[in-house]
């Protein structure tokens, strides 16, 4: 087990490490969260090596975190495999959405290569769905992790839009709302989004759990 680098918060409330770096997930899901009385932490407070995703699906490759994070922390890890299935692109970028532009690729420029290889596609040919496979492990040998999945069907913008959210959210738009995931209010992105589809099903099953 890898030594917490910070001191835990709110210690007397049951805690989750998140099994993501990624700013942008830790706020929405700690955000979804709260109303439990659970604790989010993140599992760079440990500094933990990066885990191997090499599964062949969101499903999978969450696993593979969560467990990756329960072996190194000793608490209950929470882990999302998310990404962008764009239709035109027979399902990319998919498990690679977060380096669909390579390892080390940034937002900007996943986005970037999204839309040059967009650039040709009308916009009756741009659906695409955002994606989530969430678990829950409470230990590293659980045979039986708390999961839930969530689908939001949108399609690709032509341009970027939007300064909110991350990821594909400038590029990702909403139909109902008429307008891009990146302008969205937090609390109605909460509501529609992938993410939040899978964190509503999965928050019922923790509501029954009990552990530290």
């Amino acid at each position: 087990m890898i030594e917490r680098t910070v001191s835990p918060a709110f210690s007397s409330r049951p805690r989750l490490v998140l099994a993501s770096g990624n700013v942008g997930k830790l706020r929405e899901i700690s955000s979804m969260v709260q109303p439990l009385g659970w604790t989010v932490l993140p599992q760079s407070d440990w500094n933990l090596p990066a885990a191997v995703e090499d599964g062949a699906t969101f499903i999978e490759n969450a696993l593979i975190k969560a467990r990756h994070a329960a072996r190194h922390t000793g608490l209950p890890a929470l882990a999302d495999d998310s990404g962008l299935v764009v239709d035109a692109l027979a399902g990319a970028p998919g498990i690679f959405s977060s380096r669909f532009a390579g390892e080390h690729a940034n937002d900007e420029a996943n986005n970037r290569k999204l839309l040059e290889m967009m650039r040709d596609v009308p916009v009756s040919g741009r659906t695409a769905t955002f994606y989530c496979a969430m678990v829950v492990l409470l230990h590293e040998q659980d045979p039986a992790p708390l999961l839930a999945t969530g689908r939001w069907p949108g399609r690709i913008a032509e341009t970027l839009s939007g300064s909110g959210g991350f990821g594909y959210d400038p590029l990702f738009w909403v139909e109902s709302h008429g307008c891009t995931s990146a302008e969205l209010e937090p609390g109605i992105k909460n509501l529609l989004s992938h993410r939040g589809q899978a964190m509503a099903s999965l928050l019922a099953q923790l509501q029954s759990v009990q552990c530290d």
